[in-house]
């Protein structure tokens, strides 16, 4: 009925319009005279007219420019008259929307509520019609609904402006979304309600009250459902109907759910049909399904998705794979048809790299490990992705493979980076628990001129550490990816202000280093290096310290050889999220150095994806040290002992305060030539959206300790601690804070629960 009083409004109107051009007679027209126009240009209006200087007007005509001037949207009235064989056209135009305002929106985003009102066409600077208006309130109510919003109010102000322009406030009062009252599933037999709603989010009421409705979260509740059933073999499960329903005041759901469980059906027979390419053999291996078991969905899925990956990976990108199911009622089973179809082997045109403006194509393409010219390979597509993650140059790497058009076997692989800052010339301030103030002076390019190496050149200077630092890193120093670098440094940490006993050391050394890659994601390193050390005791130095001098003097020159492995397959350098990185190290000095020792050092962390959202991380770091040859101590240098507490390590007991300790009456902290320290994180919802991959927040449980070469060492010895922890990549520098509580702290050791880490460039 209204869109009929629609229509016939708009007819008369029309009529309205086309009256006055019925009332003279035909006439030819010698000018056109615009009137009315405020905006819009007079050569916008010639150009929809359909008639001109020199054009006989009559009736038919002139209704035709009413109607095709009035259909522009851009006028509210349009006349035509005559005056002598001049035509006047008379123009009224609608207003402009100078500005939307929209207030009240606390739930959804300003930018998501203009893109709906785009979408409808309510824009600044376009002309506004009451009916889009009406569609406003609609269209908002509709995405409000669909979180359970049911008693949003919404009111749109228009505020007439000069020059025939309107603002338009849209007020929105949200109130609060309904709560699920009640979950009633109605047709289940076969499993009782307490199990299946163990699978639906809406039903899962929290401590702090009954869960809030959403549309989109009950479309994911129906679909969890039906996979319940459909992993346990009901094929012809169907969810019937669902509804919902609002109290009278809008504030409690109850929601409905009608099924049809089917029966339960085995498997009976598994046939493969179709050009498989690979072998019969590899083909079982990638079928999850087993004859004589319970069909299951899920499996079904990733039986094709296996066959489909597989066969990408060899060039068949587009292979088209089925499973289809033919049931027998009567037994209950289903016999299950593998189709492939590998359809065309396809290969890569060409590589196009774009938003590299600093960083060398070179550096990009040595990366890939898919080729030009080589058949396209899904996994080492994406293996070309990690690895260019891994850099550390970009702050997002997207690849697509669009097909060559006119072609049905080619592609091409659109690489788009967008880069990071990977150049600092900065002198700042910070703070740590372990060195307390500090000032430092950087200069360092991870990519310089673009050519993916490494040149730094680093000034530290706090109460604990003086450190003077260039390095330089080739990290193709050959085609095969084998890199070389080189450190010349000096070093002077005071002992006692890192509240350890009391003694300074003096380094400076040079050091070469190699990286030879074994996999892609693992590389063995050798280096080299000789470093010249003086301790200086101080006043209220350690009896052991003094001992150590005595015997092997205070000027120490070593050679020293380390060898490592690590392979890391995390997704990311920084606030990973999956994969895991484990590493070992042996370093010794040579025989003949002033000094001869070596450190077998150990490190391993995995991460462990619980939910979407909810990642655990473990960490073990274990280290090991002993002299040998005619350096005669039971253990390790005094200034090469391992220490544990701390941000970085034991967090809730004071930095480096682990341990054995001078029994001498200092009390100071030695350290010792054993570690044992094991962290375990869970990595909680980022609460910072936008901020995802700079931010991170997480509860943990931190254990360990060192020990000394006389020391037995016993778990419960091992410090623990729990608390939350957060870190942010500000642009300012890395922000590290923790709280933390120690679990089984002792007489004597130096508990410190707020311990943070920061530092301000400028």
């Amino acid at each position: 009925m209204m869109f009929l009083m629609k229509r016939i409004l708009t007819t008369l109107s029309l009529l309205c319009f086309m009256i006055p051009a019925m009332a003279f007679e035909p006439f030819v027209i010698k000018d056109i005279r615009l009137e009315g126009l405020q905006r819009i240009s007079a050569g916008t209006v010639f150009n929809y007219l359909p008639l001109k200087a020199g054009d006989r007007l009559d009736a038919e005509l002139s209704s035709r420019a009413i109607r095709e001037l009035y259909q522009t949207g851009f006028f509210k009235d349009v006349e035509l008259e005559r005056e002598g064989d001049d035509l006047i056209v008379f123009v009224a135009e609608r207003p402009a929307i100078a500005d939307i305002r929209i207030e009240g929106n606390d739930s959804i985003p300003d930018e998501q509520l203009e893109s709906s009102l785009q979408q409808i066409g309510l824009v600044r600077g376009q002309v506004m019609d009451r009916s889009t208006l009406d569609k406003v309130t609609q269209e908002l109510e509709r995405q409000y609904y669909g979180q359970g919003k049911y008693g949003v109010e919404i009111e749109t102000v228009t505020t007439p402006l000069e020059r025939n322009r309107v603002d338009i406030e849209i007020n929105i009062a949200e109130g609060v979304a309904a709560e699920i009252f009640s979950v009633n599933i109605v047709g289940n037999k076969k499993f009782d309600d307490e199990e299946l709603l163990k699978n639906l989010s809406l039903a899962d009421s929290s401590y702090f009250g009954r869960n809030k409705y959403s549309r989109q979260e009950l479309s994911g509740d129906l679909e969890n459902l039906r996979s319940y059933y459909l992993d346990r073999g009901y094929i012809n499960f169907n969810i019937d109907s669902s509804q919902v329903s609002l109290t009278p005041d809008k504030q409690e759901v109850y929601v409905t759910v009608n099924v049809s469980e089917g029966e339960q059906y085995t498997v009976s027979d598994i046939k493969v049909t179709g050009e498989t390419i690979i072998s019969e053999e590899e083909v079982d291996e990638l079928i999850t399904l087993e004859v004589g078991e319970v069909y299951s969905h899920r499996k079904s899925t990733e039986t094709t998705n296996n066959i489909s990956d597989r066969l990408a990976e060899s060039g068949y990108a587009f292979a088209n794979v089925n499973l289809i199911p033919d049931l027998d009622k009567d037994a209950q089973t289903v016999d299950l048809t593998l189709s492939v179809d590998p359809g065309r082997r396809v290969y890569v045109r060409r590589i196009n790299i774009t938003g590299n403006d600093k960083t060398r194509d070179e550096v990009i393409r040595r990366e890939m490990r898919q080729h030009e010219g080589d058949w396209l390979s899904t996994k080492k597509v994406s293996l070309s992705r990690e690895r260019l993650n891994r850099l550390g140059f970009f702050e997002q790497v997207s690849v697509e493979t669009p097909s060559v058009s006119g072609t049905d076997d080619q592609v091409d692989v659109n690489i788009n980076v967008k880069e990071r800052p990977t150049g600092s010339l900065s002198a700042g301030i910070g703070y740590s628990d372990t060195d307390g103030a500090l000032v430092n002076f950087g200069l360092t390019q991870e990519n310089f001129l673009g050519t993916g190496k490494r040149l730094g050149l680093n000034i530290d200077n706090s109460s604990v550490t003086k450190f003077y630092n260039v390095s330089y890193t080739n990290p193709y120093y050959t085609d095969d990816g084998v890199s070389r670098g080189f450190n010349l440094f000096w070093r002077e940490v005071d002992a006692e202000a890192a509240d350890l006993t009391s003694f300074t050391t003096n380094t400076k050394g040079i050091s070469m280093n190699y990286g030879i890659p074994l996999s892609e994601i693992t590389r063995a390193s050798v280096s080299f290096g000789v470093e010249s050390t003086e301790i200086v005791p101080g006043s209220n130095v350690a009896q052991d310290i003094l001992d150590f001098i005595d015997q092997n003097g205070s000027v120490y020159d070593d050679y020293e050889v380390s060898l490592g492995w690590r392979r890391d397959s995390r997704n990311r350098a920084i606030l990973a999220d999956s994969g895991s990185v484990a590493s070992l190290s042996l370093s010794s000095t040579t025989p003949g150095s002033d000094l001869e020792y070596y450190k077998l050092n150990g490190r391993f962390q995995k991460y462990f994806g619980l939910t979407d959202n909810i990642t655990l991380s473990t960490e073990l770091n274990l280290g090991y040290g002993q002299s040998y040859g005619d350096t005669d101590i039971d253990g390790l240098p005094p200034h090469k002992n391992y220490y544990a507490g701390g941000s970085r390590s034991v967090r809730g007991y004071d930095s480096n305060s682990l341990g054995p300790r001078d029994e001498g009456g200092t009390n100071d902290p030695l350290g010792g030539n054993r570690k044992v320290v094991g962290r375990m994180e869970l990595i909680l919802p980022n609460i910072f959206a936008e901020q995802s991959r700079s931010t991170r927040i997480a509860a943990f449980f931190d254990a360990g300790n060192v020990f000394g070469a006389d020391e037995k060492i016993e778990s419960n010895d091992l410090r623990t601690s729990t608390g939350l922890a957060f870190m942010w990549l500000a642009p300012i520098g890395t922000l590290r804070f923790s709280y933390a509580v120690p679990l089984n702290d002792k007489p004597g050791d130096d508990v410190q629960n707020f311990q943070f880490t920061m530092g301000s460039s400028f």
